[in-house]
């Protein structure tokens, strides 16, 4: 006759805390600029055959030591792996403009960047966001920022990039009633995170901030469509 066994004590998950673990293994913890012109391919449900490309700004190396392609996107600064939405894009691969080559990983080369310059800034945890590094915006991206007390929207240039140590990544906009001296040189007391003063900020690349400027109608049709659906 068998010894009757004692039932294991039901082991309690924590949700958030499981959350919270998934999201710091997904964070960045540094970035490289990507200068060589290679591009994100995506598309578009409405247009399944067609392959879109884009160019890439950089590349992120996450905490659980994957490297993905980063893009401004919508609000964010966004890693391409995690575009999957049928109607504003869908992630296909990475494209080198030079070769014709398509692939889904990142290129080597910037991997060992990564990874060495991770190993040798080897920053210390800190309980409150720290600034880890930044970038130069090198795609002439620009955000489209609103608030909501009623203010007109603007469309600024963005002017680079900061990456802190809870993995967020801010677009650096210009102040213009604080510039003293041009060019503008990261640290300069008139650059400030987006967020920081804007409810929303939208990415726009450089040919469609043009025609926004140029006041195509089309474009501003889109973009009220945009900034209707966004404030109802």
């Amino acid at each position: 006759m068998g010894i009757p066994m004692s039932p294991r004590p039901a082991q309690v998950i924590d949700l958030d805390t499981m959350r919270h673990r998934l999201r710091a293994k997904r964070r960045l913890v540094r970035l490289a600029p990507e200068l060589d012109g290679l591009e994100m391919l995506y598309h578009l449900a409405s247009d399944p055959d067609t392959l879109y490309g884009m160019p890439l700004l950089a590349w992120g190396l996450r905490e659980d030591g994957e490297v993905v392609g980063l893009v401004p996107w919508m609000e964010a600064l966004t890693a391409c792996h995690d575009l999957d939405d049928p109607e504003h894009g869908h992630f296909v691969g990475y494209r080198d403009p030079e070769t014709d080559d398509i692939f889904y990983s990142a290129p080597e080369h910037k991997v060992f960047e990564l990874e060495h310059a991770a190993a040798y800034f080897d920053y210390e945890e800190t309980s409150e966001p720290t600034l880890l590094q930044q970038l130069p915006e090198t795609l002439g991206t620009h955000a489209l920022c609103m608030d909501n007390d009623g203010s007109p929207w603007q469309l600024k240039l963005v002017f680079g990039w900061r990456l802190y140590s809870n993995g967020d990544v801010e677009a650096l906009l210009v102040d213009e009633t604080l510039v003293e001296t041009t060019p503008i040189l990261a640290g300069d007391d008139c650059l400030y995170p987006g967020h920081s003063r804007h409810q929303v900020v939208y990415f726009f690349q450089r040919a469609i901030a043009n025609r926004i400027k140029q006041e195509d109608p089309v474009t501003l049709e889109a973009l009220a469509c945009m900034v209707t659906s966004d404030n109802g």
